[in-house]
């Protein structure tokens, strides 16, 4: 019953709004063509007002842009859809809830990681600024007594995932956009509830729109009777509010806040490539230990407070972990979350720092490549004073539609000499970014609009951490794998595909 009602108000409610707009134009023209003139004036009316409406709204230029021409080709249905899914962030209760909650996560972070951010200023007054920028819009505080560890894909951090799980001793917390039953899900699941008897703080959350299709039913109630704590984010009573456009994109395990997991993987077989979808798939993920770890601590329990209703004491979860040599606490980490709650894209900020303080290289890897005007145009200028910028994309993509619209930026991006590669072995999911040697940033974060500006989201800034120069090997790995794409050659100079691409980036944020 959830996936009916999601895909009709998702997929059908705008296609019978729009079908009715068309019918009710020809019907006019036709058979009432006596007040066709009206019925335009009218028209008019109520699309300016709108779109005036629109303009003056809190809002990215490209959204906007996206949204007159939507409500100028459909006045007064397109104005229903903009009702119902882009006139705001997040609903007015929930904002008002969330707020106070973050409220409570910026004291429970303000715990005087100033001398750091201090040290930092005295050596890279550049990374300063940008470090600053992170806690002051995400709250997250910079850390040094922590490790990084980088994995190249999913199935080469399944071992430690496991093993971490297995040495859990007070509490685990799992948050992820998509959980699967299969080979990966279900291994973590034995521990889990084997944990939960044991007397381990067991707390699940998981995406509703994410996990629609993979999990059953009321799965939340399952884990539940199994001793496992568990709340689904935005479940399906909200699918038809503007609240369900703001998805828990984030992905987080969490163990006794000494350990901390994210970056683009899944709890599904295909991260860890036990099934095949899209030929291999490249993903990413990141280990934090030490002091940084409380900051996904605090993220994952500012969500959990939301959903459970309460105002939980953080402080508790807190643990100070003495790190080994082995560890290798070398650098500076920064975990960040952004929310849409803010009307500012902290994940899209913090690339373009990096991107325009770069000197020598810039390179990303992106699933996804639908970006608005300020990112290009960063790209574009780096370019185009010597840095050295290449972008990994999916040769095999797992949405067509979306990849239509990432090629439609290559030519943009290749005429200002950016070098675009395709994955050839199958579908690159991973969000990576790494600057120069220095800087390094693995995460949740894709480059496009919805995880830009839309959903909730987090990463891991980091700064001389050692594991910057694993994410380089990584990549030149990687590019030792794909395709360069050439414009000359490219079948995306073709006039007809070009203009196709256009009509398709106007419409991009919508997707």
């Amino acid at each position: 019953m959830k996936k009916i009602k999601f895909i009709f108000s998702k997929v059908l409610i705008p296609f019978i709004a729009i079908s009715m707009q068309v019918f009710l134009f020809f019907v006019m023209l036709i058979k009432y063509n006596q007040y066709f003139s009206l019925y335009y004036i009218v028209n008019f009316i109520i699309s300016l007002a709108a779109m005036l409406w629109i303009m003056n709204k809190r809002m990215n230029p490209a959204f906007v842009i996206a949204w007159l021409v939507t409500i100028f080709l459909f006045p007064i249905f397109g104005i229903l859809i903009y009702i119902l899914y882009g006139g705001k962030l997040t609903g007015k209760r929930m904002q008002t809830k969330l707020n106070s909650i973050y409220s409570k996560m910026h004291s429970d972070l303000s715990q005087g990681n100033d001398t750091i951010l201090s040290e930092l200023k005295e050596i890279d007054s550049q990374a300063y600024r940008q470090a600053n920028y992170i806690k002051n819009k995400s709250m997250c505080p910079i850390y040094k007594n922590s490790s990084c560890t980088y994995y190249p894909s999913g199935e080469a951090s399944y071992n430690d995932i496991i093993n971490t799980l297995k040495s859990a001793k007070e509490f685990i917390f799992i948050e992820f956009f998509i959980i699967k039953e299969g080979v990966f899900w279900n291994n973590i699941l034995d521990i889990l509830i084997q944990k939960a008897k044991e007397g381990v703080d067991v707390r699940i959350i998981y995406d509703e729109v994410g996990s629609l299709f993979t999990l059953p039913a009321h799965y939340d109630k399952e884990l539940r009777s199994l001793g496992i704590k568990c709340h689904v984010f935005n479940s399906s009573s909200s699918l038809f509010s503007t609240e369900s456009t703001n998805r828990d994109h984030r992905k987080i395990i969490l163990v006794d806040g000494e350990a901390a997991f994210t970056g683009g993987f899944n709890l599904s077989d295909e991260y860890i490539n036990v099934i095949t979808k899209y030929g291999y798939w490249k993903d990413s993920v990141i280990r934090a230990k030490g002091d940084a770890v409380w900051n996904f601590t605090v993220m994952f329990l500012s969500t959990w407070d939301y959903l459970d209703d309460t105002t939980e004491d953080a402080s508790k979860f807190h643990k100070i972990t003495p790190l080994s040599i082995e560890d290798n606490p070398a650098g500076f980490v920064q975990p960040y979350d952004d929310t849409p709650l803010d009307y500012e894209g902290v994940g899209e900020t913090v690339y373009l720092n990096l991107i325009n303080k770069a000197t020598d290289y810039i390179y990303i890897t992106a699933p996804y490549l639908i970006i608005d005007s300020e990112m290009v145009t960063a790209l574009r200028n780096a370019a185009k004073s010597g840095v050295d910028v290449r972008i990994i994309t999916p040769y095999i993509p797992d949405k067509k539609l979306v990849f239509m619209m990432t090629c439609s930026f290559y030519p943009v991006l290749m005429e200002a000499g950016v070098k675009i590669y395709e994955f050839t072995p199958g579908f690159i999911h991973a969000k990576n970014i790494i600057v120069d040697d220095i800087y390094g940033v693995v995460g949740t974060i894709n480059l496009d609009y919805r995880s830009l500006y839309l959903h909730y989201e987090c990463g891991v800034w980091m700064y001389k951490s050692d594991c910057i120069m694993d994410m380089k090997t990584d990549f030149l790995k990687a590019i030792e794998e794909s395709k360069l794409i050439y414009y000359e050659k490219s079948k995306y100079k073709n006039c007809f595909k070009r203009f196709a691409s256009s009509i398709l980036r106007i419409f991009a944020p919508l997707f």
